[in-house]
């Protein structure tokens, strides 16, 4: 446990923070606290970017299929809309 929190103490200091070390802890301190749970460092944001397929030409035209699907709910299966859509 005293090397996770060393590791963290390290993380913590390459990214700028100021900590000290705890003062030593007896044996009695050490029976009578509960260990700490790790403390991992937070990652970065994941970012997805989409950019267009390709733009349609001046006589492309709006293709649409639709039909009629059953899903099923809590009150029982229930028929709804669904379309599906292109450019061609």
């Amino acid at each position: 446990m005293r090397s996770g929190f060393v590791a963290c103490l390290v993380i913590a200091t390459a990214f700028g923070g100021a900590f000290a070390l705890p003062p030593a802890a007896t044996a009695q301190d050490q029976v009578t606290t509960a260990p700490t749970p790790d403390v991992r460092p937070r990652r970065a944001t994941t970012r997805i970017y989409v950019y267009p397929r390709r733009e349609p030409g001046p006589n492309s035209k709006r293709i649409c299929q639709s039909w009629l699907a059953r899903e099923y709910r809590v009150s029982g299966p229930v028929i709804v809309p669904q379309m599906r859509c292109w450019w061609d």
